[in-house]
């Protein structure tokens, strides 16, 4: 759903890396409007998980601004970012293996003061993969069931902004598809969506946006279809040859 109102993110000329006085990103632009899906493409070592990450407060630009609904949020630490309705699935490690798939969804209602059972059965309602593995522990899972079960347990908060890195990876094809369909489902519930996506042909095919990112910078954007069109970008990021 492509939304023209006021960014719900904006990340203005950003340089942030791991390690102090080398930067990974290198000047990066990037904005999000409420209910939006952006994919984020380019190829490996060109800073897309670390722009998450840093959206996300796991690491401090080292120069450069991050606002999110309106508010400077470039100091604030992850917990702090969380609170003002922004959620992040991690590539790995982004559920608790000895918990069962309900206890997981539990826990990521960790900082709601209301009440969640109706949500839960929500998420159970979307996922229905996760109902029927409910007491199941969450280490027993296959790949593309624990993808849905780290986005259901983000979900428990409700965010505006949900970032998700590399949800595809290492999955089967099959589950590839099926991973992807139920992002688009949880898009068009008006959640706003960042996917950082190794797939870049499927991500751009569901995309409003896309941003192609190399060596530290956003060096083309535009919408989904248009860029999956380009043939400069396809021949330098797709995989495309073109005829010459």
């Amino acid at each position: 759903m492509t939304n023209n109102s006021a960014p719900l993110l904006e990340v203005e000329d950003v340089y942030a890396g791991y390690v102090k006085d080398l930067n990974i990103l290198q000047g990066v632009n990037f904005r999000i409007a409420p209910g939006e899906l952006v994919a984020v493409i380019g190829p490996n070592g060109a800073g897309k998980s670390t722009l998450a990450k840093t959206i996300f407060g796991l690491l401090t630009p080292n120069r450069g601004k991050i606002t999110f609904k309106g508010e400077d949020i470039t100091p604030l630490k992850s917990d702090q970012i969380v609170r003002r309705g922004m959620s992040y699935v991690p590539q790995i490690a982004n559920v608790f293996p000895s918990l069962t798939v309900e206890e997981n969804l539990e826990m990521g209602a960790f900082i709601r003061t209301d009440s969640w059972q109706p949500l839960k059965k929500k998420i159970f309602t979307m996922f229905p993969r996760l109902a029927d593995r409910r007491r199941q522990r969450a280490g027993t899972l296959s790949g593309g069931e624990r993808q849905m079960l780290a986005m259901g347990k983000t979900l428990m908060l409700e965010p505006s902004l949900l970032l998700l890195d590399e949800p595809s990876a290492a999955l089967s094809p099959l589950l590839v598809n099926s991973v992807l369909e139920q992002i688009k489902a949880i898009n068009e519930t008006g959640t706003a969506i960042v996917l950082v996506e190794q797939n870049a042909r499927k991500a751009l095919a569901m995309a409003d946006r896309g941003y192609v990112l190399d060596t530290g910078r956003d060096r083309v954007e535009g919408p989904g279809q248009d860029l999956l069109n380009d043939p400069k970008v396809g021949e330098l990021y797709l995989g495309v040859t073109t005829a010459h």
